[in-house]
């Protein structure tokens, strides 16, 4: 079969099921896309053919022993964040350029579990400290519908990989948006669950009190099938939360639009550098869901201007504790004939980290040093409390928040565009993070330069099903879930 790619998660599970094609040939059929296509689109940092294979046949064996799960012998690849036993790990950074992960990420191990056949490590950015995916180590991966822009980031490599049908779906992460606005850049569907409701072990830490990993995939339903493997308490995390895990698939259809309360913030349509395509996109998409039974209802969210410096205070700061570990000592990048130990230190960090990462560090640092700790750092986790109650607020009046995923459609790779402008692009994504909710991109159409729009779903704490169940009913009445860039419509 030429067009398995272009199967859903749930197709892909009952032709396995059937018998109409085995696991080795699904897996054979993405790893010849990938040889093909992924030269152009640069989604993959590392492919496992041979793994994949072997993984391949070990699930086809266990299906004719009638072992086999729902998802045994589909294919899967992992955000190159996520630590995979004996293949290397880099989070797109040159200072693990040299890292094999000695074990797997909960979420890889989930997947294995599962069935689950792994055909590779995804390109992002560097530590997940961008927007674009350009800032890798590994170089820019490019958008499927239109090599000349970013996927997003710092997801990119796993939105590049669905939306050019390389991996059927991909795990991503999300600290200020990292999942949510590379799906809106690629046309795809992506979930920011809850903090804690997605196990963070083994998943490289950037900033600890803001990461979450989550589904990427075409359809709310193809992300709820990774999620009810992905969801779920872990001891190993100190942060995840020993909540009831929904089955995610069984209840798409939960959760009636009709009589939905969708509340629309009235400063989030004011916002300055709102493309008018992507205001009218989501528009017509609200007005969609209000044909299907939603009621719209205006509300305000007052913090709305403080989620940038808030968040670029907290991360960074995170990110600069975080980040200590890499030092040329026990793993990693080493600069060549270091004189002493600073020396060493000095070197290999900045030989080892990019641009970004490096600023980060320094904002952080500077934010937790003494005499601006209480000024900064203090401040802005009180600034972060009132955001979350402006959320807490709002979901007394409605059931879950509307908003654009980004304020643009995907900018042009090599984009003349300043730290500052590109920070303010995260400014529908960032609260979210920052107040713990969970989060939901669709696809709700094109702006004039046929670049995918994505509009973007708030809920309260631990309602990831009802965010897949509104999308899933959205996606039952539209198409736009079923749009392929030409790239993607490329037989291998």
């Amino acid at each position: 079969m030429t067009d398995l790619h272009r199967l859903s998660i749930r197709e892909l599970s009952e032709g396995l099921a059937n018998a109409q094609f085995s696991s080795r040939e699904l897996t054979e059929h993405y790893l010849k896309r990938i040889a093909k296509i992924d030269v152009q689109v640069k989604s993959y940092v590392t492919v496992t053919p041979e793994l994949a294979l072997v993984e391949a046949d070990a699930a086809d064996t266990l299906r004719k022993a009638g072992g086999a799960n729902v998802l045994t012998g589909v294919p899967i690849a992992h955000k190159d964040i996520f630590c995979t036993q004996g293949i290397k790990t880099t989070a797109g950074s040159k200072i693990l350029d040299n890292f094999i992960s000695p074990y797997d990420a909960t979420v890889v191990a989930k997947g294995k579990a599962a069935g689950l056949v792994t055909l590779g490590k995804l390109n992002m950015d560097e530590f997940a400290m961008g927007s674009t995916s350009e800032n890798s180590y590994y170089g820019a991966t490019t958008n499927p519908w239109n090599s000349d822009h970013v996927p997003g980031g710092s997801s990119g490599g796993s939105a590049a990989a669905v939306a050019a049908d390389l991996a059927p779906f991909a795990t991503g992460t999300d600290t200020g948006g990292s999942i949510r606005q590379p799906a809106s850049f690629c046309g795809l569907t992506g979930l920011k669950p809850t903090y804690g409701r997605v196990s963070r072990f083994g998943m490289i830490a950037y900033a600890s009190s803001l990461d979450q990993g989550g589904p990427m995939a075409r359809s709310a339903e193809d992300c709820a099938y990774l999620m009810n493997v992905m969801a779920g308490h872990d001891a190993k995390d100190s942060t995840s939360m020993n909540q009831t895990v929904d089955n995610y698939v069984a209840n798409l259809n939960d959760t009636s639009v009709k009589g939905l309360r969708i509340g629309i913030p009235k400063q989030y349509f004011n916002v300055a550098g709102l493309a008018e395509d992507v205001k009218a996109r989501v528009e017509e998409s609200l007005k969609k869901l209000e044909d299907l039974g939603a009621t719209l209802v205006e509300i305000d969210l007052n913090m709305t201007e403080s989620y940038v410096p808030t968040y670029y205070l907290i991360a960074p700061a995170e990110a600069s504790s975080n980040l200590q570990r890499f030092d040329g000592v026990r793993y990693g990048y080493r600069c060549e004939n270091p004189v002493d130990l600073m020396d060493l230190y000095k070197r290999s960090r900045s030989e080892g980290f990019g641009a970004e990462v490096q600023r980060r560090i320094l904002i952080g640092t500077y934010a937790l040093s003494a005499g601006y700790y209480d000024a900064y750092y203090v401040k802005a986790q009180k600034v972060r409390r009132l955001i979350q109650q402006d959320f807490l607020k709002a979901f007394e009046s409605v059931d879950v928040i509307a908003a654009p995923s980004a304020p643009t459609t995907a900018y042009k790779i090599g984009a003349d565009l300043t730290p500052v402008e590109m920070y303010l692009g995260d400014i529908y994504t960032l609260a979210v993070n920052l107040a713990g909710l969970p989060a939901i991109n669709a696809p709700v159409g094109f702006d004039q330069n046929n670049l995918p729009v994505g509009l973007q779903l708030i809920g309260n704490y631990w309602s990831e099903s009802q965010l897949l169940s509104v999308v899933h009913q959205y996606q039952q009445a539209t198409d736009w879930h079923t749009q392929r860039a030409a790239i993607a419509e490329e037989n291998a």
